[in-house]
């Protein structure tokens, strides 16, 4: 399995926790990278990150009536 696949699969099983979940493993994962040297990220990547999160908040407001 490929890095992208794994990541794929994480992202999968996290879209299937209950909310409250969720919450629980954004903030150990935030709290495991947040000593990461990460450099800053490019306009075209905030772009394209910012796309892909609306239209999840898209959908899941469609989803959710």
């Amino acid at each position: 399995m490929t890095t992208r696949e794994q990541i794929e699969s994480l992202l999968d099983s996290f879209d299937h926790l209950p909310e409250e979940a969720k919450r629980e493993a954004a903030a150990e994962i935030l709290r495991r990278t947040s000593q990461f040297d990460l450099s800053p990220l490019d306009d075209d990547t905030l772009v394209e990150n910012a796309e892909r999160l609306f239209l999840y908040l898209d959908n899941q407001e469609l989803k959710n009536g």
